[in-house]
């Protein structure tokens, strides 16, 4: 699901259901962050990171452990970018080499409603308004759901640039409906374009004011991914 919304360079591997609370080795490194964790959180913290190191083991870089950096971000092998998700019954990693790609952002969540009062911390009033008529059109997609989605990918892709906190309010997502021929994905999909309504980061030498992405429906989760190219 997740590969289908990134370009041909990146490595994606990602799980379900079962597969997806798998209790897989972890390093010391990584079992010494989780030792007091829940299980929940000890299931997702380890599925991400076994499929994380499958993706490394494709691109044919060393499995190692993936340890959380500023604001918790994953690092990555020198060389590399990537981004990682979970969520109830899913986790995704996705990794590309930096020389294919300046930075890329995955995010997966529940296809369900947003909890009360999200929405409204997390979108604009254009935002708003759009979702509204995305929801006459298209019923059957949480929409508030994916807009939120699309913005910790934006968030996931923006980070590893700039080092600095991005506000929800600081990025203007346009959600596109396609057909199932513009991603290759079954399901309902489409396209993104996230505005930065702050100074975009400067990538080989220019500013980049937008980011452009996918999105899908599948299996009862919402998959949204950005990308940001070199030149």
């Amino acid at each position: 699901m997740i590969e289908e919304l990134l370009p041909g360079p990146v490595v994606a591997v990602e799980a379900y259901g079962d597969e997806a609370a798998t209790d897989a080795p972890l390093y010391p490194e990584e079992e010494a962050l989780i030792v007091r964790a829940v299980a929940k959180r000890r299931r997702e913290f380890t599925a991400v990171r076994a499929c994380a190191r499958r993706a490394m083991d494709k691109l044919g870089v060393p499995p190692q452990p993936v340890l959380p950096g500023e604001r918790g971000a994953p690092q990555w092998p020198d060389g590399i970018v990537g981004s990682m998700t979970h969520c109830d019954g899913y986790c995704a990693a996705a990794l590309v080499r930096a020389t294919e790609l300046a930075s890329l952002g995955i995010d997966a969540e529940p296809h369900a409603v947003l909890p009360d009062g999200v929405l409204d911390s997390v979108a604009l009033p254009a935002e708003r308004t759009r979702l509204r008529e995305l929801a006459a059109a298209h019923p059957a997609v949480h929409w508030d759901r994916l807009l939120f989605s699309a913005k910790e990918s934006v968030y996931k892709a923006w980070f590893p640039l700039t080092g600095k906190w991005l506000d929800f309010a600081e990025a203007d997502i346009e959600v596109f409906p396609g057909t199932a021929g513009d991603t290759g994905a079954p399901g309902p999909a489409g396209t993104l374009r996230a505005t930065l309504l702050v100074p975009g980061p400067v990538v080989d030498g220019r500013r980049v004011d937008v980011f452009e992405g996918r999105w899908t429906v599948r299996r009862g989760i919402v998959a949204t991914a950005m990308t940001v190219p070199h030149g």
